[in-house]
């Protein structure tokens, strides 16, 4: 484990090297920008040094992992939901999930509305910015539409919204996909008006997530770079 622990905090030291300067580039604090650290590839041992070496934040992307996970580390991990969220699987992933990156439906959105509860339901708005058809989310027109059913909502609160790029080797490439999104943000908040904060963007994986700080991130979910080297 000691090996584990000295690639992890060598990986990590890279990264947030990285996001600081990114952060510098475009004016901003780096608290202002939270590392979620995607474990849905590593096992939870992995997943439990991350954590210890400061990373607070920790992704999921299928439920039943994020429960079992859950279950094995410390309560005050800020687990982020950003895959897929089942009907079916809202009542138990509730509890534990800080942050769920990846509302894709109207009809998810009332779902989780109709849950008994008074606590805050924090979610993202999945959004295909891109436009490739084997990506979930709302699309772009969608989203500017909105706001009207968004005001209805009370036991959920949206924070931002959330998208991701498509898969290129010129993290530029990607920056238009981020811009849009922080755009549509801007809309729809003044659209929304003080019902929900949209103060939020999650964007940015391990290849563009420098790019996507540029363009105003505050999440960015970075899995294999965190991992890279690790013995099987």
């Amino acid at each position: 484990m000691d090996t584990i622990r000295r690639i992890l905090a060598d990986n990590l030291a890279r990264v947030e090297s990285r996001l600081a300067e990114a952060c510098r580039r475009a004016g901003r604090s780096r608290e202002d920008v939270t590392l979620v650290g995607v474990t849905k590839s590593v096992p939870a041992s992995v997943a439990a040094e991350l954590f210890a070496l400061g990373v607070r934040a920790l992704g999921e992307g299928r439920p039943q992992e994020l429960w079992r996970k859950a279950a094995l580390l410390p309560a005050d991990v800020r687990w982020h939901l950003v895959g897929h969220l089942q009907r079916n699987k809202i009542d138990r992933t509730l509890p534990l999930a800080h942050r769920i990156h990846s509302i894709d439906s109207v009809r998810l959105l009332d779902a989780l509305e109709a849950t008994p509860g008074e606590e805050k339901i924090n979610v993202f708005l999945e959004v295909n910015c891109s436009g490739e058809a084997n990506k979930q989310g709302f699309g772009p027109e969608e989203v500017r539409q909105f706001g009207d059913h968004l005001r209805t909502l009370s036991r959920v609160r949206v924070c931002g919204l959330m998208t991701m790029a498509a898969v290129t080797e010129d993290p530029e490439a990607c920056r238009p996909t981020f811009r849009h999104l922080r755009e549509l943000r801007d809309a729809l908040r003044l659209t929304v008006g003080d019902a929900h904060p949209l103060n939020e963007l999650s964007m940015g994986m391990s290849g563009d997530f420098e790019v996507a700080v540029e363009e105003g991130a505050t999440c960015v979910r970075i899995g294999t770079i965190l991992f890279t080297g690790l013995p099987p």
